[in-house]
């Protein structure tokens, strides 16, 4: 979730706390408010395993730069379903069809209930190829076990906000 450009400044629709649609505003004001009630995907791609398929953000990303993230991540674009989203982003991030890979929600997660930054639907994909993906938003990967994340973690290594505490809530420790 980076600051937008002006061409990627889309509507995205603003929800109550049950995820109903109460309104729109533009990316880049959500972000200038500091707003959490709207809406993204994210997934994990997990291999045999059980392994996740971690990648490292560019150096070019305005927030999270050089940080380890989620497999995909996403924002729901105004009037869009999560599971539309998922299907676009899933593309665009990691050049996987959805419709030819097995994949399940893993659960629909809220910042009240939750203390994550957008209401947002989380999904996994099973998967022992590593994704061809683009390189605009990822420099590096690795397949790692939850444990070995935490690790890094406790080592210092930097990572989107929320990829620790889905990790947790999803996978344990």
């Amino acid at each position: 979730m980076d600051k937008p450009t002006i061409d990627q400044d889309e509507y995205l629709d603003l929800v109550d706390e049950n995820d109903n649609v109460i309104g729109k505003k533009k990316r880049s004001e959500i972000y200038a408010e500091n707003l959490s009630n709207f809406r993204v995907v994210n997934a994990f791609v997990v291999n045999s395993k059980g392994k996740m398929w971690i990648p490292r953000r560019t150096a070019d990303k305005i927030i999270f730069p050089l940080c380890l993230d989620m497999s995909m991540g996403g924002h729901v674009e105004g009037g869009e379903s999560y599971e539309n989203t998922l299907k676009r982003e899933t593309q665009e991030e990691l050049n996987i069809d959805t419709d030819k890979v097995p994949y399940r929600l893993l659960g629909h997660l809220t910042p009240q209930k939750d203390n994550v930054s957008a209401h947002m639907n989380v999904y996994e994909i099973k998967m022992n190829e590593t994704p061809d993906y683009n390189k605009n938003d990822f420099v590096e990967y690795f397949w790692l076990t939850p444990k070995a994340l935490f690790e890094r973690i406790a080592n210092g290594e930097k990572t989107k906000a929320d990829l620790p505490k889905l990790v947790k809530i999803f996978y344990g420790k």
